[in-house]
C-alpha cells in the first residue's frame, strides 16, 4: 500500500512539472500563437482591425502602427487561418484624395462614388476640406456659401465607414493657407503681407488659430486615426520682417523656423487628441538636415508623405530622401502618387498613360524600399488635385478623372498593369475597350458621372474645333460677314443665307447639348462650381457663336439696309 501511494505520489508530481512546463513553453512563444490578435485596439477597431494591425499601447508620443503581414487583397482573418504572404505591391493603405478647394461634389455623389472606390481596391479617402468644412463660431468667416453642413460631415463619414474607408482629413498648417488668409480678419497672420499662402510663425495668434481650426475639425472625426497636417509648399517663408529678425538674432534658418513651427503643431495634436497619428507632405523636410530633423524630434509624432508625380522616375531618385528620414528617426514613411490635377493648372483631361507610369514607378519604389531604408511602408495617397491653389482655375472634374483613378488603383492592387488589371478596370466601369496613348475609354460607361465623362470629352474634342472651323474657315462669313459688317450692321440677305442655316443649326446644336451637360453638373455639383466650369470651358467658344448669331438675326431683319456710321 505504502509503496502504491507512494508511486501515484510520484505520478502526480511529474505531471504537474509536465504542465507547469508546457505553460512556460506558451509563455515564452506566446506570439506565435496570437499573430492575428491585436495587443490593443483604437477607440474604432471595425476598420483598424479588420488586417489584424497591432498598436504597441506605449503613450502617446510613440504610438505606432504595426502594420499586418496580410495582403490587404485578402479577407478578414480569423484566429487560426493562415496568414498569406506579404505582397509588395498592396500597399498597406490607399487613401484616395479629396481636393474639396474647388468643385466639391455633393454628398448625394460621394454616396455613388464610396462603393466604387472600395471596389476598385481604395480603403481609405484624404479629405482637404478647405472652406468646405462647416467651420463656426469665430471661424465661420471661412465657410464657403456651398459648405457642408455638420450633418454633410457626419453622412460622409457614415458613407465610408459602410464602405470601410478610413477617413483622413486634411488641414492645412503652414503654407496654402490662402482661402484663411484671404480675409481681411487674418491678413495680419500673413508671413509677406502681399501674398496670403502662407502663416507667419512668430505671431502668436497664428498658431491659437490653427489650434481653433484643427479642433473644430477633429472633433467632427472622432471615428478618424489620421490627421493630415499638410504643411508642404511653405512659399515667401523668411522674407517677411518678424522672420528675418528672428534669424538675425536667433542665428537660425529658414529650416529651424519650419521645424519650430510644426513642433508646435504636433505638439498640439498629440496633447490634445492621444493616439491620433499625423502625417505631412514631406517637400519641406527635403531642403533641412539630418541633425537638425534630429534635434527637433518631430519624427516620433509625424509621418512624411513623399509625393512625386513624374510619369517615369528610379527608385534611386527617391532614395536621398528615404536615407535621410530613416537617419533622422522616422520609422515609418507614406508615398503619393497623382491619379489626376498634376499636368497643368487649367488641364480638363487626365492623361491616363501618364497617371499609369507613375504608378507603375511608385511600384518600383515599393519593392525597392527594404534595400533603400530601413522604414516600414505605412500607405499611399492617390492625390487628384483640383486646383493647384484656392485662386486658380478647376483642373480635371472628379468624373472625368474616374477611368483614370481605377487604372492608377488596380494597378497597385495587382502590382502592375496586365491584361486582367485592364479587364477588371473595363468590367467595373462598364467600357468595351481603353486607348491608353490616346486617353480614351470607348462605350457607355456605368460609373458615377459616366454622362459628364462622356459630354466633357465632346466639349474638349469638338466645341472649340467646330466653331472655329465655321467662324473662320467659312467663305461666306470672311466675305460677307466680318468684324466689319457686324460692327456697321451692314449685310445682304442674299450672302447671309448661304451660310446662315448652316451657323443656326451648329448654335442650335451645342446650346441643347450644353443645357443637357447643365443638367448632369448640376446633379453633381453645387451651382459656383458649374459656372466656373461652364466660363472656363464652354462660354469663351460658344460665346463667339451666340455672338455672332445675334448679329446675324439682328442685321438679316434690316433688309440690306446702308451701312450704319
Amino acid at each position: 500500500m505504502g509503496f502504491q501511494r507512494s508511486h501515484r505520489l510520484n505520478l502526480l508530481r511529474l505531471i504537474v512539472l509536465l504542465l507547469v512546463a508546457l505553460a512556460g513553453i506558451k509563455f515564452l512563444f506566446r506570439d506565435s500563437f496570437t499573430l492575428e490578435l491585436p495587443k490593443h485596439v483604437s477607440k474604432d477597431s471595425g476598420f483598424w482591425g479588420d488586417a489584424g494591425d497591432t498598436i504597441e499601447d506605449t503613450g502617446p508620443q510613440s504610438q505606432v502602427l504595426v502594420l499586418p503581414v496580410a495582403k490587404i487583397t485578402a479577407p478578414r482573418q480569423e484566429p487560426g487561418q493562415q496568414q498569406v504572404t506579404r505582397d509588395i505591391s498592396a500597399t498597406k493603405m490607399r487613401l484616395v484624395h479629396l481636393d474639396l478647394k474647388g468643385a466639391a461634389p455633393r454628398v448625394s455623389y460621394l454616396e455613388q462614388v464610396f462603393p466604387l472606390l472600395s471596389l476598385l481596391g481604395a480603403n481609405g479617402i484624404l479629405v482637404e476640406y478647405e472652406d468646405m468644412f462647416p467651420f463656426k463660431g469665430e471661424l465661420e468667416v471661412l465657410r464657403s456659401p456651398y459648405a457642408y453642413s455638420e450633418e454633410d460631415i457626419e453622412r460622409i463619414q457614415q458613407l465610408a465607414e459602410l464602405h470601410k474607408l478610413e477617413v483622413v482629413p486634411l488641414v492645412q498648417t503652414f503654407g496654402h493657407v490662402e482661402f484663411i488668409l484671404k480675409h481681411e480678419k487674418y491678413q495680419r497672420l500673413r508671413e509677406v503681407e502681399r501674398f496670403p499662402n502662407s502663416f507667419n510663425p512668430h505671431i502668436p495668434d497664428t498658431l491659437a488659430l490653427i489650434k481653433s481650426i484643427l479642433s473644430q475639425v477633429i472633433e467632427k472625426h472622432k471615428r478618424s486615426t489620421w490627421i493630415h497636417i499638410g504643411a508642404d509648399e511653405v512659399f515667401h517663408l523668411g522674407e517677411g520682417m518678424d522672420s528675418k529678425n528672428w534669424m538675425s538674432h536667433n542665428k537660425g534658418d529658414t529650416g529651424t523656423m519650419y521645424l519650430n513651427h510644426i513642433k508646435e503643431v504636433l505638439g498640439f495634436i498629440t496633447t490634445q487628441y492621444w493616439g491620433l497619428r499625423a502625417l505631412m507632405w514631406d517637400d519641406m523636410l527635403r531642403k533641412i538636415s539630418v541633425g537638425a530633423l534630429q534635434e527637433s524630434g518631430i519624427a516620433k509624432h509625424v509621418s512624411p508623405v513623399v509625393w512625386f508625380y513624374a510619369p517615369d522616375f528610379e527608385a534611386k531618385q527617391i532614395a536621398p530622401f528615404l536615407t535621410k528620414y530613416a537617419e533622422s528617426g522616422f520609422e515609418a514613411v507614406w508615398f503619393a502618387s497623382a491619379f489626376k490635377g498634376t499636368t497643368g493648372p487649367a488641364q480638363t483631361w487626365p492623361p491616363l498613360s501618364f497617371h499609369l507610369r507613375n504608378h507603375l514607378s511608385w511600384l518600383r519604389v515599393m519593392e525597392a524600399l527594404p534595400q533603400l531604408a530601413p522604414l516600414r511602408l505605412q500607405g499611399i495617397v492617390l492625390t487628384g488635385w483640383q486646383r493647384y491653389d484656392h485662386y486658380s482655375v478647376l483642373c480635371e472634374l472628379l468624373p472625368v478623372g474616374i477611368p483614370s483613378l481605377a487604372i492608377c488603383l488596380q494597378t497597385l492592387v495587382t502590382g502592375g498593369f496586365t491584361e486582367e488589371t485592364k479587364k477588371k478596370v473595363l468590367d467595373v466601369l462598364g467600357f468595351e475597350s481603353m486607348q491608353l496613348e490616346q486617353s480614351t475609354c470607348e462605350g457607355r460607361g456605368v460609373f458615377p458621372g459616366a454622362e459628364i465623362y462622356h459630354m466633357v470629352e465632346q466639349v474638349n474634342g469638338h466645341l472649340r474645333e467646330s466653331i472655329h472651323k465655321a467662324l473662320e474657315e467659312e467663305s461666306a462669313i470672311k466675305g460677307w460677314f466680318s468684324p466689319y459688317h457686324r460692327k456697321h450692321q451692314f449685310g445682304n440677305p442674299r450672302n447671309m443665307e448661304s451660310f446662315g442655316s448652316k451657323v443656326l443649326k451648329l448654335h442650335e446644336d451645342w446650346e441643347s447639348f450644353i443645357r443637357d451637360l447643365r443638367t448632369h453638373l448640376e446633379r453633381v455639383y453645387y451651382p459656383d462650381t458649374v459656372e466656373e466650369w461652364m466660363e472656363e470651358n464652354v462660354n469663351p467658344y460658344l460665346d463667339q457663336l451666340r455672338d455672332l448669331v445675334q448679329d446675324y438675326r439682328a442685321i438679316i431683319r434690316l433688309n440690306a439696309r446702308p451701312k450704319a456710321t
